[in-house]
């Protein structure tokens, strides 16, 4: 599934709660929850046969369905509203959160500077831009000037030209993701008359849209335009990268294809693999980049063809590496390409080469492997970046241009680093910085040199009374997995402190130390945050993440059974107040450890969560994941997907953990239909008598695109539920 932004909404996504006032024709709040229909269908896997008591759910658009969905929606905003301190803690959410400014995503070209920005009050973050750090600032871009009749709009991508005059931008509404890619010019804010359907975010590290060198034409990822009778399954397959020029084709129809499926007969593309033309300032070439998920940084292939061929019509492009060479990212500077690459080094490389004349295999190396795993590299003026990341913690390495040894840029603090911002034009990077209990801030290095842009004002939460340890626990196997805690200073460890232990582990990716002024409000009621770094994620490089996916996935949900324990075993909670946290495809963690181990968790949060990877494979964003996750048409396959599917694992009579289920409507990553069906197995299986809720949001979907208020009403929710199941007095409803 493709992964989301917020503390580990990033990854998991989050939903916008609509409430029963929305919503049409609601009748009543029943006082139980709607009992889902039994159908049962029976599947053979090689031999194995499986029971779906809820396939019928998987018709996303059928009445039953929705007035399923609906009921339930129903049922939870009323047991919801029967917690007495959720208004005061959602009162004390909202405060905090709206104390700072915000800047983040970064981008420099012609000298000039382009951000997002949020300020105290504001809902949706806007783009902005300036002539040099220094110099006036001026909003360009405000995502809610799109919406109509009030659904929330979101910034899902932007590319400034080389030469900073236009900027290529997609706006998408009630968090679709299915943006229309547009031009602004940013002297002027004219609408450049550019309205290009169908065009996705972000494909790992790369955007759907670069330009040319002109400055007036790009390269743009367009997914296939799918009949009203087509199989939804292939909606995001097919992609093709197409040149806009300026001025000529407004909506794209008539752009011509440059690179993808069935284009370029010498490149051969898979249905499944994405197809992306990537430019870098100062190179004279083209990059035909193929990727298989859009969440994995993984990159199958790399070709390259000159601009000037491109621009004649007739491009030649030569395949520089493969999906064998294990690479994950690279830049280029005139004839030489850098690449970010795993193989014989699980904690990466970089090797560089020619673009003309490639041959990975005796490649320079440019910076060699070492303790810390390299996450992206940058080219800048004065020479290569590279991000880097120790023990979970950021850095960032330095080669000058003229070459030599690589030098470790000595950081502000001790904290993770956002993406590197460069412009091969132009010395230096920029970069975020921020810690569990340490106001982000924007910085600038040039060499080895590291100064505060001043661009984000320190933040105004008092986090002097918070304290983050980092430990590790033992897993089922003996390995040691890292734990990261965040806690007020000088609590006592007897066992009481309401825990929510957060979890993922899939593509590799990586939950580094954010800051969260919105989780005060539970630190400051006694509350904890804990941080599972499991198997299948990406702290220590790509063995770490191959150590939980396919056949290994059970590393993933073991790893962070044992962090709950360590939790427990260390005196920070109890079974009776610890909450477990997964999304997206950390769905996969939290519904795993629940039914492995009810008795260690009060309560669980499974937000827009992958649970049914049997069925997943067929929903529109399942051929992407195979990849990650494995495929039912082959037996190994099909045993790895069974045994982490939190669908097929439920019990009758079992005594499991109350829930938290959320789901968006218009969620493109993760089917409504799972967290349904999941909700449907859970209220009927259970017998501990605690509370299975699902949250139904009707504007929104896998959570990017979610307004700041819609962000802190859905945690708000979430951590009134889970003090209420905790036990926490002044959440306890009247009966």
């Amino acid at each position: 599934m493709k992964t989301a932004n917020r503390v580990f909404r990033l990854l998991s996504g989050s939903a916008i709660w609509v409430g029963v006032a929305s919503m049409p024709a609601l009748a009543a709040a029943p006082a139980k929850p709607p009992v889902a229909a039994v159908h049962p269908v029976v599947t053979d896997y090689f031999g194995t046969k499986v029971t779906d008591d809820y396939r019928w759910m998987e018709a996303p658009h059928s009445a039953a369905l929705a007035a399923y969905m609906k009921g339930q929606a129903i049922y939870t905003n009323e047991m919801l509203a029967r917690i007495p301190g959720r208004a005061k803690l959602a009162a004390d959410i909202g405060k905090v959160s709206n104390i700072d400014t915000s800047v983040y995503w970064l981008s420099m070209a012609g000298g000039k500077y382009f951000y997002m920005k949020i300020g105290p009050g504001q809902n949706v973050a806007d783009l902005y831009v300036r002539d040099g750090l220094t110099g006036k600032e001026t909003k360009l871009i405000d995502p809610m000037s799109f919406s109509k009749n009030g659904v929330p709009q979101a910034l899902n991508f932007y590319q400034p030209s080389d030469d900073g005059k236009y900027v290529a931008y997609g706006v998408s509404g009630g968090g679709s993701e299915n943006a229309t890619l547009r031009v602004i010019d940013v002297a002027t804010d004219k609408d450049m008359g550019v309205a290009i359907s169908r065009v996705e975010g972000a494909n790992g590290e790369f955007q759907p849209v670069y330009w040319a060198p002109d400055n007036h034409s790009f390269f743009y990822y367009r997914l296939q335009d799918l009949g009203p009778n087509a199989d939804p399954s292939g909606y995001f397959l097919k992609s093709r990268a197409f040149l806009n020029v300026l001025g000529q084709d407004g909506n794209g129809d008539s752009d011509k294809p440059i690179f993808g499926f069935g284009v370029n007969g010498d490149v051969p593309v898979a249905p499944d693999q994405d197809s992306v033309v990537i430019t870098v300032p100062g190179s004279p070439y083209a990059f035909g980049v193929l990727t298989q998920n859009e969440s994995s940084n993984l990159i199958n292939d790399i070709y390259a063809a000159k601009l000037s061929d491109i621009a004649a019509g007739h491009p030649i492009w030569t395949k520089i590496v493969g999906k064998k060479d294990d690479v994950t990212g690279f830049t280029a500077h005139g004839d030489m390409i850098d690449i970010l690459t795993s193989q014989d080094a699980p904690r990466y490389k970089v090797v560089e080469t020619s673009i003309a004349t490639p041959d990975f295999a005796h490649a320079k190396i440019v910076i060699p492997q070492t303790d810390a795993v390299i996450t992206s590299v940058s080219m800048a003026q004065d020479g290569l970046y590279a991000q880097t990341m120790l023990d979970g913690m950021g850095h960032i390495a330095f080669v000058p241009k003229a070459g030599g040894a690589p030098q470790d840029i000595p950081m502000p603090f001790t904290g993770s680093i956002g993406a590197l911002a460069s412009d091969p034009t132009a010395p230096g990077v920029l970069f975020d910085m921020s810690g569990w209990t340490k106001s982000p801030a924007i910085y600038q290095a040039i060499g080895g040199h590291v100064t505060n842009t001043n661009l984000e004002p320190a933040s105004k939460a008092d986090f002097s009374d918070v304290t983050s340890i980092e430990t590790k626990a033992v897993s089922w196997d003996g390995t040691m997995v890292p734990l990261s805690i965040i806690m007020k200073k000088g609590e006592k460890l007897d066992g009481s402190h309401p825990t929510l232990l957060i979890g993922y582990g899939s593509y590799g990716i990586t939950i580094t130390p954010f800051f969260a002024p919105e989780y005060l409000p539970w630190i400051n009621r006694g509350g904890i945050v804990a941080v599972a770094h499991v198997r299948g994620g990406g702290w220590y490089g790509d063995a770490w993440h191959k150590a939980g996916m396919k056949l290994t996935k059970m590393n993933t949900w073991q790893d962070f059974i044992a962090c709950g324990q360590y939790l427990v075993d260390h005196g920070y909670t109890s079974p009776a107040h610890l909450a477990g946290e997964g999304g997206s495809a950390g769905g996969i963690t939290i519904s795993r450890a629940i039914e492995t181990r009810p008795d260690l968790f009060a309560a669980g949060v499974d937000s827009h969560g992958e649970t049914d990877t049997l069925r997943s494979e067929f929903t529109p964003n399942g051929p992407p994941n195979i990849s990650e996750f494995g495929t039912v048409t082959n037996e190994p396959g099909f045993h790895g997907l069974y045994a982490m599917s939190g669908q097929v694992h439920l019990r009758r009579g079992v005594k499991y953990p109350a829930m938290f289920m959320e789901t968006g409507a218009n969620d493109p990553r993760v089917e409504p239909w799972e967290v349904a069906k999941f909700t449907a197995g859970l209220q009927a299986d259970s017998v501990s008598g605690k509370p299975i809720l699902m949250r139904v949001s009707y504007q929104s979907g896998h959570g990017i695109g979610s307004t700041k208020a819609q962000e802190d009403s859905e945690l708000a929710d979430e951590l009134s539920f889970l003090l209420w199941q905790t036990g926490q007095a002044g959440f306890q409803p009247q009966h």
